[in-house]
């Protein structure tokens, strides 16, 4: 199977990742319009607990990804299908036994956390979603090792049209019944897409099989052990990140209601926050994913390979992409916010100030996210966990202290967002720093790509007004700006020679 370079395959994952978002978004418009803020809040709610079941489990196809790479530069081709052996079964332990607590103790569970017992029929409809999810990351770490990002791709596509219309489909049938049993159907859709997803990776895996390795795969306990060992520090770091978000969805609706809004309002508020602005923002956010799922099996094989020129050159590369994705995407989330806002979520864009400040998370989310792929690929996993715990204590004192504020409420929760990235961010270069040697080129890396994105927003911006003087309309106003904006950036990064016509051409035509 053909390798894919760090570019190619992260554009692959990247524009797949965009695709499935802009599903997301279908996803959004019409469950907004059916059951509003306060349903949206009831589906929220539930979703934290099934992303840290994500989280959980996330550590697995990274370490698949990391050791079938390995294998791969060894020529260990039947090593590679002990290792999906070896993680199918612990994926199975964990999907199965996360789906039933979620089934069987929703009610529990709410009342722990305090959340209004509507918010019951999401949590059960999502409790399906762990033991497809499970079976489907995987077939992912499967195909990310061998470097092949297109089978990932597809199915994320597959997985979010699924959900979409299974999951919108639902909350228009049980609507009659009552905003939070519509909730409940939408939050099925994570499910239902989950099993198409899952199907289409396992057709294409039994095919590859097939082509590799067609002979009898042994158990190996040892095996097992390393997917652990390499698992447990990353599952650990990304719940660390998603503690942050169930932290949120306990904490901010309470500390709202001590600052004086209603419980109804809390809800709302909340809503604003992460069913839309964090929606927005994550945008931008599967780009840099996208960048490090590519990056963590790259490392890992020129690592262990002892190639450790080639290792320097692609984490100054991936930092260079961060920035190139983070500065266009932060400055125009937060001079377009009212325009993007009112596309996504016509007649119900109330949180727009919400959006434009979470906006400066985005670089210091992007750089965290890149670092931390890069000490996982070289092999340093719990260096990360500490650097993003810290940043998470910050996050848990200045939600504490600035949303129950009645002047500052909701965006306390972003105040605090922003702090425990950028404290992330610094801890990490610094990590990255001691453990490679690494000296960055901060005019290539930093100062070109924040010039050429100052420069993208004033003409975008200028565009959006004329447009909008002469048409009256946002949506026109705002696509061809963003459109206008896309094509003046890539011109700039040329012209700034951030990357030349021959490096397009080596690191994306060519592997």
């Amino acid at each position: 199977m053909k390798k894919q370079s760090l570019i190619k395959a992260s554009l692959i994952l990247g524009i797949a990742g965009i695709v499935a978002r802009f599903f997301g978004l279908f996803f959004r418009w019409p469950l907004i319009m059916l059951i509003g803020d306060e349903g949206v809040g009831y589906y929220q709610m539930s979703y934290p607990l099934y992303m840290f079941f994500v989280a959980m489990a996330s550590g697995v196809p990274v370490a698949i990804s990391k050791m079938i790479s390995e294998k791969k530069a060894k020529g260990d081709i039947e090593g590679i299908f002990v290792i999906v052996k070896e993680s199918t079964f612990l994926m199975m332990m964990l999907g199965i036994g996360t789906t039933i607590i979620l089934f069987f103790f929703a009610k529990p569970i709410i009342r722990f956390v305090q959340w209004d017992m509507k918010s019951y029929y999401a949590l059960l409809g999502i409790s399906f979603a762990p033991f497809v999810i499970s079976i489907m990351t995987i077939y992912r770490g499967f195909f990310q090792g061998l470097q092949n990002m297109t089978p990932s791709g597809v199915s994320q596509i597959l997985e979010q049209l699924g959900r979409v219309v299974i999951g919108v489909g639902l909350a228009i049938f049980l609507l009659p019944k009552g905003i939070e049993f519509a909730a409940g159907g939408a939050a099925f859709g994570a499910a239902a897409g989950g099993v198409i997803g899952a199907s289409y990776l396992y057709e294409k895996y039994k095919k590859v099989k097939k082509e590799m390795w067609n002979k009898r795969v042994k158990s190996n306990p040892e095996v097992l052990t390393s997917i652990l060992r390499i698992a447990l520090p990353i599952s650990l770091g990304a719940t660390v990140g998603t503690i942050m978000s169930l932290i949120d969805s306990i904490l901010v609706p309470q500390k709202l209601m001590q600052s004086g809004v209603t419980s109804e309002m809390a809800t709302v508020l909340y809503a604003q926050l992460t069913g839309k602005a964090n929606v927005i923002t994550n945008i931008p956010l599967t780009l840099s994913m996208a960048l490090g799922t590519a990056l963590i099996p790259i490392i890992a094989e020129n690592y262990i390979m002892n190639r450790r020129k080639d290792v320097q050159d692609k984490v100054q590369l991936s930092i260079k992409l961060s920035m190139l994705i983070a500065m266009p995407c932060t400055l125009g989330l937060y001079f377009l916010a009212g325009p993007i806002m009112m596309i996504i979520f016509p007649g119900k864009y109330d949180g727009i100030l919400i959006l434009k400040y979470l906006s400066i998370s985005v670089p210091f989310i992007i750089i965290t996210q890149t670092t931390t792929s890069i000490m996982q690929g070289i092999g340093h996993y719990i260096r990360p966990i500490i650097n993003l715990f810290i940043g998470c204590i910050v996050k848990v004192v200045l939600t504490y202290l600035l949303v129950a504020i009645p002047e500052i409420n909701i965006y306390g929760a972003v105040i605090a967002s922003i702090a425990a990235y950028i404290i992330a961010t610094i801890l990490n270069m610094i990590s990255i720093k001691r453990k490679l040697k690494l000296s960055l080129n901060v005019t290539q890396t930093f100062i070109k790509p924040i010039i050429a994105s100052i420069v993208m927003i004033i003409i975008s911006l200028f565009s959006y007004y004329f447009v909008y003087n002469k048409t009256v309309s946002n949506t026109y106003s705002c696509l061809i700006a963003i459109f206008l904006g896309i094509i003046i950036y890539g011109i700039l990064i040329l012209i700034l020679r951030i990357f030349s016509i021959d490096d397009i051409k080596n690191r994306i035509v060519k592997n």
